[in-house]
């Protein structure tokens, strides 16, 4: 057999051979045994040694004819099976747009952060402005201007983050109102805020308590004020968070700068005020700190106490959480626990 017959039987072999392939590897192996240095062509190549002069350059032509046409197919043939290939992973990974989605977890604000702007939400509608402040304060803002001059005995109430001799951590959102009142404006109408936000004490983390809350702290200044006002609002107030059919009283209390001051308490809205573990079996839950602004305070920040009266209450976000939700650890609501805070997922 001539060398252009083995050529010609090899093209026709080979090619037979790559259209049956199936597989990129079975093709590329095809290529190396076919195309490859030790493969037939370059066998059928040495032979041509043998051939006269005029033969070789005819065979030689005819030889990379068949090694072109060969290498085309190969190319094409992979092409081929990588496109098929690929329809077949499209196919397999097609998504049907017709089928329900995944339902998606979607986050929420945080129960306090809830119960603050429920409060908040409240006294808006009553007419009031929320006045937020800075975490840190000066010592003479957040208790010289409350009536506690340095060494009160009252300043033990509140252990203190000093971070230096006059700069603190504040422990009360009530130098906000201190702040307030000396810029206000009377002339234009009464003082009506509260001021939701961070406080600090140098308190032992436990169950009840610690080193970081909130608080939102009220306060009314105006001709006339007096505490039925104190008491009226209140009562709106947690009727709104703890049920309409909530009563409330007034215990006498000390605050530095209240006077009268008062401690008040809701009746109980898990036993009506029966009595249960909740309220102790008093039928009473204490909510809150209250009183008149007491006159220095009103002094101290240039209203004529004989013309101005006010009133003024702070109370605590977390424990009104704590008591709206059985919670028995303050602990809980840092913790970031997503399995704790999905409870209290808002509208």
């Amino acid at each position: 057999m001539s060398l252009q017959e083995q050529l010609e039987t090899l093209k026709s072999q080979t090619l037979a051979k790559i259209e049956a392939a199936d597989e990129l590897s079975i093709v590329e192996k095809i290529r190396v045994e076919t195309l490859g240095k030790k493969g037939p062509i370059t066998e059928v190549l040495r032979g041509m040694r043998d051939l006269s002069a005029e033969e070789r350059p005819k065979v030689g032509a005819f030889a990379n004819e068949i090694r072109d046409l060969l290498t085309n197919a190969v190319e094409e043939r992979k092409a081929a099976l990588a496109e098929a290939a690929l329809e077949k992973q499209l196919a397999a990974e097609a998504i049907d747009v017709t089928l329900p989605g995944k339902q998606m977890s979607q986050g929420t604000r945080h129960v306090l952060t809830q119960i603050m702007e429920e409060i908040e939400d409240t006294f808006v509608g009553m007419g009031y402005q929320v006045i937020e402040g800075t975490e840190i304060e000066s010592d003479h803002y957040n208790f010289e201007r409350m009536n506690l001059p340095k060494d009160h005995p009252a300043r033990d109430m509140q252990d203190t983050f000093y971070i230096s001799d006059e700069v603190l951590l504040r422990t009360h959102t009530s130098p906000v109102q201190a702040r307030t009142m000396e810029k206000h404006d009377f002339s234009k109408g009464a003082l009506r805020m509260i001021s939701p936000g961070k406080v600090f004490r140098r308190d032992t983390d436990d169950a009840t308590h610690s080193h970081q809350f909130h608080q939102i702290e009220g306060l009314v200044v105006d001709k006339g004020i007096t505490m039925g006002d104190l008491k009226g609002t209140l009562e709106v107030l947690l009727k709104e968070l703890f049920g309409a059919d909530r009563k409330i009283r007034l215990r006498p209390s000390y605050f530095p700068f209240t006077e009268p001051s008062v401690e008040v308490d809701v009746s109980c809205f898990k036993c009506g005020g029966k009595g249960c573990n909740v309220c102790k079996y008093t039928g009473w839950i204490e909510i809150l700190g209250a009183g008149m602004v007491h006159p220095d305070v009103l002094e101290m920040s240039g209203i004529d106490s004989k013309e101005y009266s006010g009133f003024a209450f702070g109370l605590g976000p977390d424990r009104i959480a704590m008591l709206r939700y059985g919670v028995n650890d303050i602990r809980n609501f840092y913790l970031n626990d997503v399995r704790f805070l999905e409870q209290f997922k808002g509208e």
